[in-house]
């Protein structure tokens, strides 16, 4: 997979450039993301209002501006208040991060506009590819091609995790 974070004044301007080139909207959803303390990569459980069950995400990602490639495990939970009490007491948590994610499909990219807590407006681009070298290039080039379409600054651009952030 192929990532990209950027820190945005006005996700309104955002939000008209897609209506305007395509994009199909998702929906708007409120989501809870409790990270764990754990000494490789990043692990959170994700609640999202309104669902009964959850999904614990484990990720490897490099800590670079602009497009980076993402490794991601995703385990649907059903009992999302019992697994947060057990990593709780097992790794420790370390920190919570509380979003509104409106989310779009740009032709195969999606587009998460998020509102977080305590941070502000951002947007994030992802993108599944292969390992193959060659389709994480291409990969990367397509969303750095949106990124400029868009008119987000190099300067705006994220390096980390809204855990790292908070």
């Amino acid at each position: 997979m192929i990532e990209l974070k950027a820190r945005v004044n006005s996700p309104i301007a955002i939000r008209v450039w897609l209506g305007k080139h395509g994009a199909r909207k998702v929906g708007a959803f409120h989501q809870v993301d409790t990270y764990y303390q754990i000494p490789q990569g990043r692990l959170k459980l994700r609640e999202v209002e309104g669902t009964p069950n959850a999904e614990l995400i484990y990720y490897e990602r490099e800590d670079v501006a602009g497009p980076k490639r993402s490794s991601v495990l995703i385990l649907e939970i059903q009992d999302p208040n019992a697994l947060k009490q057990i990593l709780g007491r097992i790794v420790g948590i370390k920190v919570v991060v509380d979003k509104v994610r409106e989310i779009f499909f740009y032709e195969n990219i999606q587009v998460n506009l998020d509102q977080v807590s305590g941070l502000g407006s951002f947007v994030e681009f992802e993108l599944v590819t292969s390992q193959n070298l060659k389709n994480q290039e291409q990969g990367s080039a397509k969303v750095e091609k949106l990124r400029e379409q868009l008119g987000i600054s190099p300067k705006d651009l994220q390096r980390y995790s809204y855990s790292d952030l908070i």
